[in-house]
């Protein structure tokens, strides 16, 4: 498990070079440790070495972890593609919700979401690549999508989110985090509880960061190799 502690040292280092070469405060930007496929004991190890915001794609292996968990005061976040009868239970365990793309899954978001706790933080996914198989309204849509959140008491609109088509090239990586930024400041200029772009990964987090990115999403670089992905009914 030291070796976990190590890599979120790394990570940390990275998003400190980046913000600084991007004339950004470090603490501008968020880590967001992803830990889809790994257990409890991993997401023990890092929250020890200082992280505190965990990020799950797996509605059920999740919930598992935010029970066996409960006594760590973890902020979860859900980033994952939400089947309508899974909204529940992410409703009920979630501080964060990053893959909003349908009014339907925020309405039964917002009806789920339990009166003790407060709204949901939710983000708008945009599929800026526009990948067919990806996930997430198309550019543009996401106005519509935000003023339909925005009559729904239980949740909090507070951004953008992106998992655009992984590639090599610095500038393209940039080009489209910097179209994900734009459509944010369009919709900043109208709400300004739009504070969030949620977007960089373990192999792009700089490109993100430069073009102002406040959370990176970062697993392999942390955990390691995922371990076998699942499906869930």
């Amino acid at each position: 498990m030291a070796i976990i502690a190590a890599n979120l040292q790394a990570v940390r280092e990275r998003i400190a070079h980046a913000a600084t070469a991007a004339a950004r405060a470090p603490a501008s930007v968020h880590l967001l440790a992803v830990s889809k496929t790994f257990g409890a004991a991993e997401v023990t190890a890092a929250w020890q070495a200082g992280q505190r915001a965990f990020g799950e794609n797996y509605v059920q292996e999740a919930v598992n972890k935010v029970t066996a968990l409960a006594d760590l005061p973890i902020e979860w976040h859900f980033i994952g593609p939400i089947q309508s009868n899974k909204t529940r239970p992410v409703a009920e365990h979630f501080a964060w919700v990053h893959s909003i793309e349908r009014e339907k899954i925020a309405q039964r978001l917002n009806d789920a979401r339990p009166a003790h706790l407060p709204p949901l933080n939710v983000l708008i996914q945009v599929n800026i690549s526009g990948e067919a198989s990806k996930s997430g309204v198309a550019p543009g849509a996401e106005r519509a999508l935000a003023t339909a959140i925005s009559r729904l008491p239980r949740l909090r609109l507070r951004g953008l989110m992106a998992i655009p088509e992984p590639t090599p090239d610095v500038t393209v990586q940039r080009a489209r985090y910097a179209l994900l930024r734009r459509l944010k400041e369009d919709l900043q200029a109208d709400d300004a509880g739009i504070d969030t772009l949620s977007m960089g990964m373990s192999d792009d987090l700089e490109a993100a960061i430069a073009e102002g990115a406040t959370i990176v999403r970062v697993g392999t670089a942390i955990f390691g190799k995922r371990q076998a992905v699942h499906s869930e009914a």
